[in-house]
């Protein structure tokens, strides 16, 4: 199964494309979609949106998994990134594949143990969870990829649960 993991943002996209084979997890890929900061909104995610649907296309995923804004610090960007999402959800949509959520402390938990990890400490455990001889970069690659490998672990976890191992 091949993940896509995005961690968005207005002037950022970070993406992160894994397989899971058998209980084994191998990077495929990771980058950033950058835009103008200073372009208008509409520009920016009409960009995004191209840009994602380019990297579906080529990678050609079978799920992806993209993190919730996190609202608790400032609504204002909380919505700003809202909108990129609903860009990556409609960009996986129009392909037919599946869109999956997770809460930012969520992925931190399942990738390090521990809900309140540094942006650092998760890019580390990436690195090691996906035998990297680097930390994957730039950091929302890193987190992209994160997002990837939480989505991979919750569904072992459901499956492990419903007794389908």
């Amino acid at each position: 199964m091949r993940i896509l993991g995005v961690d968005p943002g207005t002037v950022v996209i970070g993406y992160g494309i894994i397989d899971d084979d058998d209980d084994k997890i191998t990077f495929v890929a990771c980058s950033v979609i950058k835009c103008n900061q200073h372009s208008p909104m509409g520009e920016r995610l009409c960009l995004l949106y191209s840009e994602l649907s380019g990297v579906i296309s080529r990678y050609r995923p079978d799920a992806v998994a993209i993190e919730q804004p996190f609202v608790a610090r400032n609504a204002r960007s909380a919505l700003a990134i809202g909108k990129a999402q609903a860009v990556s959800i409609l960009a996986a949509a129009n392909r037919g594949i599946p869109t999956y959520e997770y809460s930012p402390a969520q992925v931190k938990r399942v990738v390090t143990d521990y809900g309140a990890s540094s942006k650092e400490q998760v890019q580390e455990m990436v690195r090691l969870q996906l035998g990297l001889s680097q930390p994957p970069q730039p950091i929302d690659a890193s987190d992209a990829l994160a997002v990837a490998i939480c989505h991979i672990r919750e569904m072992k976890l459901k499956s492990m649960l419903a007794g389908g191992q």
